[in-house]
C-alpha cells in the first residue's frame, strides 16, 4: 500500500506536472478532500475545477519535489515549479493530512515566486535534501516547537543562540544572510513588523522540521511556512515561504488554517 508521502508526491506529478488532474485525484484522495488553497473548492470536483484551466494557461511544466517529509498521517512537500519554459518560476511548500490508508484528506499551502539568490547566495530551495537522523525526530521537532515559543512568538531574542547554531547557519530567506546574528538583528529591531501568533501545523521526519505558521506583517494577516535542518541539536539551516491571507470574501473553501 503506498504510504501518504508517495500519494502526496503522486497527487502532485500525475494531477499537475503530468496533467490529468481528475485520475490523480480519484486515485490519490480519500473520501474526502478538505482543501486550504483558498482560491480552490473542497473535494475532488474543486481540485478538478481549479487545475484544468491551470493545465491549459500553463501547457509547458517542470516540477520538481526538492523534499518530503512524513510524520504519522501528514506529509510536507518542498516544490519548486517552472511554468511555460520559465516565464514564471514558484516555489510551494504543502501540507496533507492522510486518511488510514495514506489517502490524502486535507491540503494545506504556502505559494511565493521564486527568486535571486539572496545575500549570502542561496536561493529558495538549494541546500540538502536527504533525511537523516531519524532517530532524533522526536527531539529536533520539540526543539523546534520550543524555539517559535521562546523566540518567535514570545519575542526572547536573546535565547536564540539555545536553539539556533552560532558556528554555522545558512539562511534561505531572500533578504538575510547567513548567521544568526543577522536573523536576530532582523528580529529583534524595533520597527520589524513581523509577529508570529501560533504555530498551527508541524511535520518532522528526522533532521528536517517544517512547520506552518499564523503571523502577521503590518496589519496583515500571513500564512507562513518555515523549514528547518536540525544538526548536532541546534538549528543550522532554515528556509521560508510567505503569503498573506486573503480577504474572506476571496476564500473558496474555510480558509488558509
Amino acid at each position: 500500500m503506498p504510504t501518504a508521502k508517495e500519494n502526496a508526491i503522486g497527487l502532485y506529478m500525475e494531477g499537475i506536472r503530468d496533467g490529468h488532474p481528475r485520475e490523480a485525484v480519484a486515485k490519490y484522495t480519500g473520501a474526502r478532500y478538505r482543501q486550504h488553497s483558498t482560491g480552490v473548492a473542497d473535494g475532488q470536483e474543486g481540485f478538478i475545477a481549479f487545475f484544468e484551466p491551470f493545465l491549459a494557461r500553463n501547457p509547458q511544466r517542470e516540477i520538481n519535489v526538492i523534499r518530503a517529509l512524513q510524520d504519522g498521517p501528514h506529509v510536507f512537500v518542498h516544490v519548486h515549479q517552472s511554468l511555460n519554459d520559465g516565464e514564471s518560476k514558484w516555489v510551494t511548500a504543502d501540507f496533507f493530512h492522510s486518511d488510514a490508508a495514506g489517502k490524502i484528506i486535507e491540503h494545506w499551502d504556502v505559494i511565493e515566486a521564486d527568486t535571486t539568490p539572496n545575500p549570502s547566495g542561496r536561493s529558495k530551495i538549494d541546500g540538502p535534501s536527504e533525511v537523516t537522523d531519524r532517530d532524533k525526530t522526536d527531539a529536533n521537532k520539540a526543539l523546534v516547537r520550543d524555539f517559535i515559543q521562546t523566540c518567535l512568538i514570545d519575542r526572547q531574542i536573546s535565547r536564540m543562540a539555545e536553539y539556533v547554531s552560532a558556528e554555522h547557519f545558512h539562511q534561505h530567506n531572500p533578504t538575510l544572510g547567513d548567521g544568526l546574528s543577522a536573523f536576530q538583528e532582523m528580529y529583534a529591531a524595533p520597527d520589524c513588523p513581523l509577529s508570529y501568533q501560533e504555530c498551527f501545523l508541524m511535520v518532522c521526519e528526522g533532521n528536517f522540521v517544517a512547520t506552518l505558521n499564523r503571523a502577521r506583517s503590518g496589519g496583515q494577516d500571513l500564512c507562513l511556512v518555515d523549514l528547518y535542518r536540525v544538526e548536532g541539536g541546534k538549528i543550522v539551516e532554515h528556509w521560508d515561504n510567505s503569503e498573506p491571507v486573503p480577504p474572506r470574501e476571496e476564500w473558496a473553501n474555510s480558509g488558509k488554517f
